[in-house]
């Protein structure tokens, strides 16, 4: 157990919770400035069509009015949204309903809403295909011109030139494992489109002053949605400013730029007046990326002793029409096995585009290959948490150590918390129409070093101020922060101040996302730190008017080692096979984060991740007529999203492991948190019923089919 530290490790309230309860928190839908326009943005009603004319003037008499953007007039490209093709702002063709085709600035919301609407559009409407695998069918639409296929996102991250194929993985001899095997599942899991579903509405508030952009936004990465506006209107990086100051959530559809900061953007410089564009809940669904759906094929062999001896996976990611992420499905990797091959196609389709989402390529794989796995255990008569003491991880693709490692500890005591032994049954043992069952999975997430920056400046009044980039995206990162420099700095809580979210007064950050904020930020914050002591121990505290600064910016790296975090979670749950209602009624998740900074909001991100699991196993999907393309379900209400009364108490178990590196072993934990729920669900429901249900959500309809 890691010795005890005086801040770090003491359950502590947000630093800024009485702002966000009381309201006077101010997000970016609450800017308001002088002489400022609103925007609307109309949008395609086709998934796929060519503008053959697009008519403008009606909209421009409209009083009120004062611009209007369409691909005739405007050819900003947004390099962020689309790596594998070039993506302007207004394309033409249009690849998916929703797609924007003209933006409006006039002086009042319903002026420009009114105006939006008077805008003539001829369209040439084009086939389009909503699936993976039928794009990839001959003769299918294309959706981008280089084909449907996308390169492997790797390709594309490395810069130049990337030929179109599936990403590759492999170990061992598949073919020859799979012959070996004493037992071989082959089977088929469907997982769909998910949004991201956060509760703040989407704002973008723009202003030029003296050739200067000023971009209020709700971003996860105030530095990388700055870059990369100042790439797009071709201006240095100190000629844009970016603010955050608090923000609603993201789940990783706020991370980078969107096209919302571009178009405010422009229209402001156009206008030379502050424009706010703000997004409706709809167009937020379908015009902001989710996590992609996906179509996975397995072939997975084992010894009779229960040893996973091969494991093939080959799968198709329906990314929409632009790749702003990888497409991978993940899982198998949390396995040891010596023969292993994974192929995962990325493909172009006309539905909205997918991206990242909470551990953007795990819940929907790890819902697969633990499915497989419990069904090989099935098949065998073996208890599944045996199963997976035996066939666990213990190194990272069975050849590099894990830097420190609790997969095995999360486990054994998720297991005793959750008391399996006395909940676990057979399959489908209950007769009547409520029948309860016992399911659990395991997962993974990395938990990276890398480039990172922080400031600390002590005033003479001995307050302490740090500086730095991330936005507190419902984390509670703000106060793990402060906390971390008063423990660095050995001094108490409350006379550390924050200054954050802003680029102009803040350094670079990585952003928060990929789990990263507490690994890099943290460890910059500690190594400023070490600094301004030294400084302190040299010259002495500040006198009547002075400060010391330090300011550092590691960039640490592992050799020959990879870093992640760990868990195991279990869940007991009652299916009315009738209606096909199902009720959790006891969850347990087991985690190794390494050193927990503060278990508090820890707990929460735990509770939080489980709760977007659930909806994701039960409820959310974004539904399309597959007759004509369009989205019919877009919203909270019409997507199902979860609720508190979807829930359940979620039991939380921190395993204590030390790591030799972050800032005193603290690994990731906000996305580990969702990666196992859907898998362990989805085994919860074959236990109670002994049917397997193989296509999210695991809805009323999908029980009720099932047991018919």
């Amino acid at each position: 157990m890691a010795d005890p530290m005086n801040v770090v490790g003491r359950p502590t309230p947000r630093l800024d919770a009485l702002e966000r309860v009381t309201g006077q928190a101010r997000y970016s839908p609450d800017i308001r400035l002088p002489g400022m326009l609103y925007a609307r943005i109309l949008r395609s009603p086709h998934p796929h069509a060519l503008i053959r004319a697009i008519d403008f003037a009606a909209a421009l008499e409209l009083d009120g009015v004062v611009a209007v953007l369409t691909h005739e007039n405007c050819d900003i490209e947004w390099a962020s949204g689309d790596r594998a093709n070039p993506r302007m702002l207004f394309n033409n063709p249009v690849r998916y309903y929703g797609d924007a085709v003209a933006a409006v600035a006039a002086t009042d919301r319903h002026t420009a809403e009114a105006a939006a609407q008077l805008i003539a559009v001829d369209y040439d409407t084009l086939p389009f295909v909503l699936d993976a695998e039928e794009a990839l069918e001959p003769g299918a639409v294309p959706v981008q011109p280089g084909g449907n296929l996308a390169p492997p996102f790797g390709a594309l991250a490395g810069g130049g030139a990337a030929v179109p194929g599936p990403a590759v993985y492999e170990r061992g001899d598949v073919e020859a494992g799979l012959a070996e095997s004493d037992i071989v599942i082959e089977d088929h899991y469907v997982s769909k489109h998910h949004n991201n579903a956060q509760m703040e509405p989407r704002t973008a508030v723009a202003q030029w002053e003296s050739g200067k952009l000023t971009v209020w936004t709700p971003t996860q990465g105030i530095t990388n949605c700055r870059d990369d506006i100042a790439e797009a209107f071709g201006l240095p990086y100190e000629q844009v400013r970016v603010i955050c100051e608090y923000m609603g959530g993201g789940f990783g559809n706020k991370n980078q730029c969107q096209d919302t900061d571009l178009i405010a953007a422009e229209l402001a410089r156009r206008t030379e007046r502050p424009v706010k564009l703000e997004l409706t809940r709809k167009e937020d669904f379908l015009s902001i990326h989710g996590r992609w759906p996906t179509s996975q094929y397995y072939r997975v062999g084992a010894k009779r002793d229960g040893t996973l001896h091969a494991i093939e996976l080959t799968g198709y990611s329906g990314m929409g029409p632009h790749i702003k992420s990888s497409g991978d499905i993940a899982g198998i990797d949390f396995y040891q096995c010596p023969n292993v091959r994974k192929t995962v196609h990325t493909v172009h389709t006309n539905v909205t585009t997918s991206a990242n989402y909470r551990a953007p390529s795990y819940p929907q794989g790890v819902f697969g290959i633990a499915s497989v796995l419990d069904a090989i255990c099935h098949e065998i008569d073996m208890d599944p948490v045996e199963f997976h003491l035996r066939n666990a991880t213990r190194q990272y693709r069975d050849a590099t150590p894990y830097t420190s490692y609790g997969l095995i500890d999360c486990i054994e005591q998720g297991a005793e918390a959750f008391d399996w032994s006395g909940r676990r049954r057979p399959a489908a043992v209950d007769a009547g129409p409520i029948r309860r069952g016992t399911g659990m999975a395991i997962g993974a997430f990395t938990a990276r070093l890398g480039l990172s920056n922080a400031m600390l400046r002590l005033d003479d009044a001995g307050t302490l101020w740090l500086h730095a980039g991330v936005t507190d995206i419902g984390t509670g990162a703000k106060t793990t922060l402060a906390m971390i420099a008063a423990e660095a700095m050995e001094m108490d809580l409350d006379r550390v101040e924050v200054v954050w979210g802003d680029t102009d007064r803040s350094p670079y950050s990585v952003g928060e996302s990929g789990s990263r904020t507490t690994s890099h930020t943290g460890f910059a914050i500690v190594e400023a730190a070490e600094d301004l002591k030294r400084q302190l121990d040299e010259r002495g505290p500040p006198g009547p008017g002075e400060e010391l600064v330090a300011e550092a910016s590691p960039n640490p790296t592992l050799d020959g080692e990879q870093r992640y975090s760990f868990a195991a979670h279990f869940v007991e749950l009652e299916v009315d096979t009738e209606l096909g209602g199902v009720h959790l009624t006891k969850y347990v998740a087991a985690h190794d984060s390494g050193r927990i900074v503060n278990p508090l909001t820890a707990t929460s991100q735990v509770k939080g991740g489980v709760i977007q699991g659930i909806g994701m196993a039960l409820h959310e999907e974004l539904l399309y007529d597959r007759n004509t393309g369009i989205p019919v379900n877009p919203g909270y209400y019409g997507a199902r999203i979860a609720t508190h009364l979807d829930t359940v108490p979620i039991d939380v178990v921190f395993v204590d492991t030390e790591d030799a590196h972050g800032p005193w072993g603290a690994k990731s934990i906000g996305e580990s948190t969702i990666i196992p729920v859907v898998g362990a669900i989805a085994n919860a429901i074959f236990n109670a019923t002994g049917r397997r249900i193989k296509e999210l959500p695991i809805g009323r309809d999908r029980v009720i089919g099932a047991m018919s």
